[in-house]
């Protein structure tokens, strides 16, 4: 196919905006509000496809002549599709995307308008970085940051504006973003594996790491929603009494999809389609009113950017629905919250997936060098690991039997684990003729089968490999993926590049032949590693008195989790493998920090305000109420009332104790609140928050909920969970 010119294609052949309809292939859909690369095929000159194509595979630099001629290809094709505007979408520290539009439009000295987008504008653009997150790398009076286009990651029309996924710094060049290190460990890992593959394939030029999320979510009426305080300023409910019949019948798990919910889904998948997010999975979850959606898998970067661009076309479908997206990991007590798993797996430019067994000893050998590998560098950065799924909103679900424990281990099931331990026991150095036989026939040649049988799933576990991928299941709903991808990558480039520089000192120094070097250091990591695997229960008291014995660590809540990221080692393999500078590093841990701090500070001043304004004046109105009928009773019956008010009496009491105790724990709650804000030190802070705040949290909520069961349901001022659980 000839490469045609932008000026030269006729108004007929230029793509028009695609009606969705109810019927017809997804296909179809499938990227159609999309510059990628069929686009260009159309829109750009060879030099400027060829360029684009360089920057996206090998990371070449793209000239400001060529970004010029790209830019008035994708204005022209972004007008084509009904765009006005453009925006450079990126990735704040905020955890959210952010974006500002700027017409298609300009004067000319003459007075006349036109429609101008230009290589500067597509390259790089200048929005104000003071009022993001910094962790103190920019202050207030200092507002330059640069957005820069990210090539790898196509531009798309959503609404009327050309989004440009773009990476977010400083303008003293530090990441200001997720999008940033996340793009830094997808190279420093695509090296150290190629290294690593050419020993199996000299062909391999480059190794993707590749992402597959599953987003879970909660659908709950919109108006339902917003009548409750909580939900609509923490995304999840501080109080409420559970209802009668919540996930104890395991009735909605794979059940039949509601109506409404259905129709939110299918526009929802449409308009993923269209902006190339390839949707595939769809079902309910095991809580009322919880659902699942999940993609293709894709590479990492590009998975990453339509996990955010996914959340943010929910909300807006989710509101034409009457609905509202509870992203939240626990938005209600007493039901399971929801996770983003995270499956993430490596794949040559020849097509190998790495992680998956070949049909030969010699493919074998290549899978367990990355199997193993990565066994390895979770052993060594499990503590770091966990930090990257740290939060104060996934705090209430990691370890709550819906989600895995906060002690990291790896399942890789019984017959894999046989295996390793059959590597472990090779005699160490040269293995003689008998011994690479029965390595190759006898262990190594019966992958496949194994992996073919072992369909067994540990659902406690934070990291199991699943057959040709391994899946991180910790992650929570809200989370951006970018974050523990971005430690994953890291630990396993290092980790790659370890054994390499073992494997060649094998060959080199000890004459031994390849495939002996990379068993001798695999059998090595069999060993060091093999506390971090794990097959049982990971919520049981045994595992974690054995995980305390096996010195893997436990950080319970977010401020413990975040301290490993600025030890000495952290900061050193961050900065050998090129991810982050100590600066960056020091940063992220502060805004984590404050990030964490804020949530529960608007938590307090929630639950505050809704025990003093909503809780204790509806439980007054009642109990007023049934005093003026004991009184009444009293009036008429005389001495003989008492038998006929016990009960009502009874009730009287039990709510007054529980409005004595819930003011006096809500003003304790509110005294240690302020005295945790004046602390100045974030580290600190977040402590005195987490051990002296949070903890009246439970208690508040257990006397407002038995309030709940006392009042009558008629004067009670929230949404109870019954309501707002069940679609209609």
């Amino acid at each position: 196919m000839s490469i045609q010119r932008f000026d030269a294609i006729s108004e007929s052949q230029k793509r028009t905006p695609v009606v969705v309809t109810e019927t017809g292939r997804r296909s179809e859909l499938y990227a159609a509000n999309v510059f990628n690369d069929e686009r260009m095929l159309q829109y750009l000159t060879k030099d400027a496809l060829e360029s684009v194509r360089n920057a996206i595979f090998s990371g070449t630099k793209i000239n400001r002549k060529i970004a010029d001629q790209v830019a008035e290809a994708m204005k022209g094709w972004a007008i084509s599709m009904g765009a006005t505007h453009y925006t450079h979408w990126f990735q704040p520290l905020t955890g959210a995307t952010a974006e500002k539009h700027d017409a298609f439009f300009d004067l000319l000295s003459d007075g006349k308008a036109l429609e101008k987008f230009g290589g500067a504008q597509l390259v790089q653009q200048e929005p104000d970085a003071s009022s993001f997150p910094s962790g103190g790398i920019r202050n207030t009076f200092e507002a330059r940051g640069y957005t820069a286009w990210d090539p790898t990651s196509p531009a798309f029309v959503y609404g009327t504006t050309l989004c440009i996924p773009t990476i977010f710094v400083s303008y003293t060049g530090e990441a200001l973003d997720n999008k940033t290190p996340l793009l830094r460990s997808l190279n420093a890992l695509d090296e150290a594996a190629t290294g690593v593959a050419k020993y199996f394939d000299k062909n391999v030029v480059k190794v993707n790491a590749t992402l597959g999320w599953e987003q879970e979510y909660f659908l709950v009426d919109r108006a339902l929603a917003n009548s409750r305080t909580d939900i609509s300023l923490t995304g999840r409910t501080l109080i409420g009494n559970a209802a009668a019949k919540g996930q104890q019948l395991d009735d909605h798990y794979f059940g039949v999809i509601p109506g409404r919910a259905i129709a939110f889904m299918k526009e929802l998948e449409k308009e993923c389609l269209l902006v190339g997010i390839p949707v595939k999975t769809r079902h309910n979850e095991v809580a009322p009113n919880q659902f699942e959606i999940a993609p293709v898998f894709e590479e990492a970067n590009l998975a990453v950017d339509h996990n955010l661009l996914l959340m943010d076309v929910m909300d807006k479908v989710a509101t034409k629905h009457n609905f509202k997206v509870l992203f939240h990991e626990k938005p209600f007590a007493g039901i399971n919250g929801s996770g983003k798993h995270n499956n993430w797996s490596l794949t040559t430019d020849t097509g190998v997936n790495l992680l998956s067994p070949g049909s030969t000893p010699m493919k074998n050998l290549q899978f367990l060098t990355f199997f193993i590998n990565t066994i390895k560098a979770v052993d060594n950065y499990e503590e770091l690991l966990r930090s990257s799924i740290a939060s104060a909103s996934n705090d209430h679900r990691l370890g709550s039997n819906e989600a895995p424990p906060t002690v990291f281990s790896i399942f890789i099931g019984s017959q894999l684990n046989n295996v390793l331990d059959e590597l472990e026991g090779v005699t160490k150095g040269r293995l003689s003729p008998e011994e690479k036989t029965e390595l190759k026939l006898n262990v190594v040649g019966k992958i496949p089968e194994i992996l073919l049988d072992n369909t067994d799933r540990n659902r406690t576990s934070p990291f199991a490999f699943t057959g040709n991928k391994f899946e991180m299941r910790g992650v929570g709903a809200k989370t951006n993926c970018a974050k523990p991808m971005t430690i994953l990558n890291t630990i396993v480039a290092k980790q790659l590049q370890d054994f390499k520089k073992e494997v060649d000192t094998l060959i080199d120094k000890k004459n031994l032949k390849k495939d002996e070097a990379v068993f001798n250091v695999l059998r090595e990591y069999i060993k060091t590693s093999k506390r971090i695997r794990f097959d049982g229960d990971g919520y049981s008291d045994d595992w974690e008195k054995e995980a305390k014995r096996r010195k893997l660590s436990n950080n319970k809540n977010t401020p413990q989790a975040l301290q490993v990221l600025t030890s000495k080692e952290s900061m050193e393999l961050f900065r050998s493998m090129g991810v982050l500078s100590e600066t960056e590093v020091k940063a992220r841990q502060e805004v984590e920090l404050e990030s964490y701090v804020m949530h529960l500070q608007i938590e307090a001043r929630v639950l505050k305000e809704m025990v003093y304004n909503q809780v204790i004046p509806a439980s007054v109105d009642y109990q007023s109420s049934l005093i003026k009928n004991v009184l009444g009773l009293k009036e008429i019956y005389g001495a003989a009332h008492k038998s006929l008010s016990d009960a009502t009496s009874s009730i009287i009491e039990q709510i007054g104790e529980n409005i004595t105790e819930l003011k006096k724990k809500t003003d304790a709650m509110v005294i240690a609140g302020a005295k945790a804000e004046k602390i100045s030190d974030t580290h600190k802070k977040a402590f005195a928050f987490c051990d002296n705040v949070k903890p009246y949290f439970d208690g508040i909520r257990e006397h407002c909920d038995k309030l709940e069961e006392l009042v009558d349901d008629r004067l009670w001022p929230l949404t109870k969970y019954r309501e707002i659980l069940f679609i209609k």
